[in-house]
């Protein structure tokens, strides 16, 4: 279902995409984006299930800014290295690649794209929302969501977080976040941070089951009409 193609930012940086296609025509495009670890196995099978729900998907692999081919586990030297690379991609230019990532989808489908993303890509959905035009946009526990808050989406947006997730206080979200944006629905699951990750420790199917249920209803709803 999938393979990996080239693709080229605006400022002329070429990176790597995972991209998977529906077995019949596309409803939409989908820009999948990675949390801390690279474009890896977990990633590309979450891009090969929305394709698999008709969406024409595409997961760039934004730690090429730094590193290329960076595929990472969840634990011990490899969940230090993700930190460390994500600590050294620059926010703007990862948007060029989520841009790269849309504008393909669009051109291949002649359709709507919107953008998910997972952790740090929960981060640049918020982004792809507030500085691109994506049709859509849904972000899981993006840690620097709030601190773009004051940053105004230009597209719909839905957000995930979990009530145990140390790294995001509910307090941040609510009062950055929710008092800046009140109509976007921010969602809290008795989970913590990587909930829908069913390669970590903190994987929480029911919540993650709940969460892509209402992920899929609101994209379709934003790019099917």
């Amino acid at each position: 279902m999938g393979e990996r193609v080239k693709l080229r930012a605006s400022d002329h940086h070429s990176l790597d995409a995972w991209v998977a296609r529906p077995h019949r025509e596309p409803i939409a495009g989908l820009v999948v984006v990675q949390e801390a670890f690279g474009v890896n196995s977990h990633i590309r099978s979450v891009t090969n299930g929305f394709a698999d729900d008709g969406f024409f998907a595409v997961a760039p692999a934004l730690f090429d800014r730094v590193e290329r081919g960076v595929e990472l586990g969840y634990t011990g030297d490899d969940m230090q290295k993700g930190i460390a690379v994500a600590r050294q991609l620059d926010l703007g230019k990862a948007v060029l690649d989520v841009e790269a990532a849309l504008d393909y989808a669009r051109r291949e489908t002649g359709k709507k794209a919107g953008v998910i993303g997972y952790c740090l890509g929960g981060t640049m959905a918020w982004l792809a929302a507030t500085r691109l035009n994506p049709d859509a946009a849904v972000g899981y526990y993006g840690g620097y969501i709030a601190k773009f808050a004051e940053e105004k989406p230009r597209a719909p947006v839905m957000l995930h977080f979990g009530l145990q997730d140390q790294h995001i206080p509910r307090v941040e979200i609510d009062e950055m976040v929710g008092r800046a944006h009140p109509g976007i629905p921010i969602y809290w699951y008795d989970a913590g941070h990587g909930f829908n990750c069913d390669d970590r420790d903190s994987y929480n199917p029911e919540s993650a089951k709940l969460a892509r249920q209402r992920s899929l209803e609101f994209l379709k709803k934003h790019l099917t009409v």
